[in-house]
């Protein structure tokens, strides 16, 4: 049976729409190289600095740039100065959640095509108030490093190939 949020409890997502489901991974190294040369710069926003940093050293070791704020007023501050090619946001942040500043990116003719991904508890609200902002992916916390990574690349590669084709990111939005 469907109701309003797909079959069985799923939330409908439009196409392009990704959710990472994962759980961190007991002991032992998730990365064992670090990739030479930038994948791409990634705008790492997250109000906690722990998660900050453990978002930030996973994608550095795939060979991605990384720049961090610490909420969405900073990621806004910053997002032109910068330049990503994708911005992964966390939700609950002071001053400006992640719904906020998703919203102001995709209202921004200047930001509206860049990918971005939330990284939270992913509940049902906050997919659907995720997918209502424009977000493009979300990955669950806790994450699996190598998920999370997996989903900035897909992020990050859709990009470029769109820029390549001349159509902005953002499923629609431009």
């Amino acid at each position: 049976m469907r109701n309003r949020f797909g079959r069985d409890g799923e939330v409908g997502r439009p196409e392009g729409v990704e959710v990472a489901k994962t759980r961190t991974r007991g002991r032992g190294r998730t990365y064992s190289r670090v990739v030479p040369g930038a994948s791409g710069r990634v705008l790492v926003v997250d109000d906690n600095k722990v998660i900050r940093q453990l978002i930030k050293v996973n994608l550095e070791l795939e060979g991605f740039e990384v720049v961090t704020a610490n909420d969405g007023v900073e990621c806004l501050d910053i997002v032109h100065r910068v330049d990503p090619d994708a911005i992964t946001l966390d939700v609950v942040m002071p001053r400006l959640d992640g719904f906020g500043a998703a919203a102001q990116l995709r209202a921004d003719p200047r930001t509206r095509h860049l990918p971005v991904a939330i990284v939270s508890a992913c509940t049902q609200y906050e997919v659907e108030a995720g997918i209502a902002a424009g977000v493009d992916a979300f990955v669950a916390k806790p994450f699996e490093p190598a998920e999370l990574v997996r989903v900035v690349r897909r992020l990050v590669e859709r990009r470029d190939r769109r820029e390549r084709k001349g159509t902005p990111a953002g499923r629609g939005r431009g």
